[in-house]
């Protein structure tokens, strides 16, 4: 019998559905905001005054946060600065891959409906020897896990 291991979280890649990225424009340093919340509305009942109930409403997103670095020629921040500078908004999906060791994908979350709502560059600074990090934020709709 084999011992199971958890996944590894840094074998990922981004696929945006729509553009024509490079194969750059695949991989990210880091991927935050897969996570959903359900907000609840409180109803008290009359004549009980332990507790209100609590229903369940709508679920609630997160921004998915993508950093990389700094890529001169993406087809991913023309996009962002379509969207950032001429106030042009394309909504695209994209696709989340947690590969395994094959480079196949383990699970996948489609992520529905998103655009850029913020693209910013790390500080620079001569005292450091770092990479440049690029960091896009994006809202979106909501997001399919798929196995």
């Amino acid at each position: 019998m084999a011992a199971y291991y958890p996944p590894v979280g840094f074998h990922f890649s981004v696929e945006f559905t729509g553009l024509s990225p490079s194969e750059s424009d695949h991989q990210f340093q880091s991927v935050s905001g897969l996570s959903v919340d359900i907000e609840t509305e409180e109803i008290a009942e009359g004549g009980e005054n332990r507790f209100k109930h609590k229903i369940p409403v709508r679920t609630k997103f997160p921004n998915l946060v993508l950093k990389r670095g700094l890529l001169v020629d993406s087809k991913v921040i023309d996009w962002c600065k379509d969207a950032v500078e001429n106030f042009n908004f394309k909504p695209i999906d994209l696709m989340v891959k947690l590969l395994d060791e094959k480079h196949e994908p383990l699970l996948s979350w489609n992520v529905v409906h998103a655009y850029p709502v913020k693209w910013s560059v790390a500080d620079f600074s001569a005292e450091e020897s770092k990479v440049v990090i690029e960091t896009i934020e994006l809202v979106y709709n909501y997001y399919n896990t798929i196995s």
